[in-house]
């Protein structure tokens, strides 16, 4: 029809989060969590419950037992002058001390069964979490705050744990209880339940009120805890610049600012929160209060055949009434708390995790006479590609020589902003290839979509004639040592930060590692040696001596090629020089690529490749490159007028 606007469907993403707000769907899925891992002891919780329930309803309803058929007779007869019989009371008590106790089992039953749930739960899902996390691409890290993916871990996890352990059997021991009362109340008195149930029907409404008011206040509460958390953590990692720039002021009040919005959300969801209990608490008294005038109205006339034993009875039923409405009133907040939590912990459960196809593995082989390849688990420093895509017939094999290629590749972080364009790049096998040009030009990048961090957009990689994409990830990166310019070490000894590379390698393979890399000088004179204890990402060395353990890391990892992202940015002239015959051992052989703004570094590369604006618009080999007097000439002579010597078209 004319002018009529054709109706937007929603996307996949807006389907899922709109099914993750859905509360319903949020307790199921807690719900099935906890019986996928915990089934016979949930069930034994509501069993304990139910007993528990069952207990406390007997020992009421024997109250009015205890004085229509003991008190009031035996009182009656000692005031005519009788003997009173005490042995039906006895009895009568004793039968009630049983269901108490068996009440008090079940309740202690309940607790600690419910710790083993909680806890075991708590586990379970940290568990679950790091696994998804370790599964999640690269992408979804640079695209959230670590402040916010710590707060899943913490904050989202306690809610939920609060909800699991305490809130949800409470409010179904409540729910139980209520059932319970309300069977004992119409048991004594419909009529008088029904006035019970107009109170309670107020009461109800008054807390659901108070409750949806805090219910939004404590979903944002848990928003901001996780904006705090997440620029506590930035901060922390910043904290160097911010002092450099005496920028302290300055994020102090937008620290404030956070802050404030914090404390406003989780004051207006605490102030709802703390009303509930005064509420309920002169409503339930007030109920108590019209069920004793007309109780005892009803007891006197004989209306509806109350007596003084029901009526006593059915008061302490209101009271117990009262009691658990209250406590489900009370819960709902850490209820609500909880799926706020437990909604961003299910989200994260549902990113998409990273995907990988590939079918070629990569294997240690030993050679034949006759040139073939066979698997084999022998260290014989010969890898090979394994193809095994179809089921029916051998696996193919193909040795690892390190020949990579790119061709026509375009790829972009974001599909409207692309970073490289049509890059064609051909590394044979051992040659030694250099990536040159200013911030930005997208040297990296071209290292992450060969590691397949990323996927191209346009274009092929192959690797030794495979195309990467059909190389599982795994193997893929294994081949692939990495020594980057942003070195990371673990709370752990030096040893075992350079065994991360290869965690079954032996101490003397540790040793001849931090050797190669001229790392062992320094490491003998820290106080116990490569035992010492490294904490704070290695605060208590130097950047070059972390960056020297970061290529001692590689050299262990023995990986058939080697990325060098600005490897030897952070060492100084001299140690570069030590660490220089070092490399220079470690990439004999190996097909390795470079990254580098020091041009000192690249000048025995093979092959040169100078990147601008995601371009490749020179290459060649240090000599060639200055000869051209192109943009290389320029970086490494700093002679701003060889620019011109960089044709229109690549500018462009």
């Amino acid at each position: 029809m004319c002018g009529k606007q054709p109706i937007k469907q929603p996307t996949k993403a807006q389907r899922e989060e709109a099914a993750a707000r859905n509360p319903g769907q949020i307790i199921h899925r807690v719900i099935h969590y906890m019986l996928k891992h915990y089934p016979f002891q949930y069930i034994l919780v509501i069993v304990c419950i139910i007993a528990t329930v069952f207990a406390s309803i007997q020992g009421t309803l024997f109250l009015q037992t205890l004085i229509d058929d003991y008190i009031v007779p035996i009182a009656k007869s000692v005031a005519d002058g009788g003997t009173a019989d005490y042995s039906g009371l006895l009895r009568s008590i004793l039968r009630v001390m049983i269901f108490y106790a068996i009440g008090v089992v079940a309740s202690f039953a309940q607790r600690r069964i419910l710790i083993r749930i909680s806890q075991g739960t708590l586990r379970q899902l940290r568990r679950d979490i790091f696994e998804k996390m370790e599964s999640l691409p690269l992408r979804y890290f640079d695209t959230n705050s670590h402040g916010r993916i710590m707060s899943i871990y913490t904050n989202d996890v306690d809610t939920m744990n609060q909800m699991i352990g305490e809130s949800m059997p409470m409010m179904l021991m409540s729910l139980l209880t209520i059932v319970g009362v309300l069977y004992g109340m119409i048991k004594l008195s419909p009529a008088l339940t029904g006035v019970a149930l107009f109170m309670v029907i107020i009461m109800a409404f008054t807390s659901g009120k108070t409750v949806k008011a805090s219910s939004r206040y404590f979903v944002e509460q848990q928003k901001q805890l996780a904006t705090v958390n997440g620029y506590v953590e930035e901060y922390i990692n910043g904290q160097k610049v911010v002092k450099v720039f005496n920028h302290e002021d300055q994020c102090r009040e937008d620290f404030r600012k956070i802050n404030d919005a914090l404390f406003d959300a989780a004051f207006n969801a605490n102030s709802y929160a703390n009303s509930l209990g005064p509420i309920n608490s002169q409503m339930g008294n007030l109920s108590y209060v019209v069920c004793v005038t007309v109780g005892a109205l009803m007891a006197i006339t004989g209306f509806g055949g109350l007596s003084l034993g029901g009526l006593a009875s059915f008061l302490t039923f209101v009271k117990n009434l009262n009691s658990p409405i209250s406590q489900i009133s009370m819960q709902m907040n850490a209820v609500i708390m909880g799926m706020a939590g437990a909604e961003r912990v299910f989200r994260f459960m549902d990113e998409k995790p990273e995907e990988d196809n590939g079918y070629v593995t990569l294997v240690r082989a030993k050679q034949s006479e006759n040139g073939s390849l066979t698997e084999c688990d022998e260290r014989t420093g010969t890898w090979a590609w394994k193809n095994a895509r179809k089921e029916d017939m051998a696996p193919e094999y193909t040795k690892l020589c390190g020949g990579i290629v790119m061709e026509h590749v375009n790829f972009g972080y974001e599909a409207e902003h692309p970073v490289l364009h049509d890059i064609n790049l051909y590394a044979d096998p051992g040659q030694k290839i250099a990536f040159v040009g200013s911030t930005g030009a997208g040297k990296t990048t071209i290292i992450n979509l060969i590691n397949r961090f990323y996927d191209v957009d346009d274009g092929e990689i192959r690797y030794d004639g495979i195309r990467v994409r059909d190389i599982k990830k795994r193997d893929l990166r294994r081949s692939l040592g990495m020594v980057l310019q942003d070195t990371h070490l673990f709370t752990n000894t030096v040893r075992e930060n350079i065994r991360y590379g290869r965690l079954d390698a032996t101490d003397e393979e540790v040793e001849n590692a931090a050797k190669l890399a001229n790392a062992d000088g320094f490491i003998k004179r820290l106080p116990e040696g490569y035992d010492t204890m490294l904490t704070g990402d290695g605060a208590s060395l130097s950047q070059g001596q972390r960056q020297l353990l970061s290529i001692a890391r590689a050299a262990v990892a023995d990986p058939p090629a080697l990325v060098l992202d600005e490897a030897t940015s952070s060492i100084d002239t001299y140690t570069e020089q030590l660490v220089q015959e070092g490399m220079d051992r470690l990439m004999k052989g190996r097909t390795t690529f470079i990254i580098a703004h020091r041009l000192s570094t690249v000048r025995n590369a093979d092959c040169i490749m100078v990147l601008e604006q995601g371009r490749i618009i020179e290459r060649g080999t240090h000599s060639q490159l200055l000869e051209k007097q192109g943009r290389y000439y320029e970086l490494y002579t700093g002679n701003k007028r060889a620019a011109q010597a960089i044709p229109e078209a690549e500018k462009a």
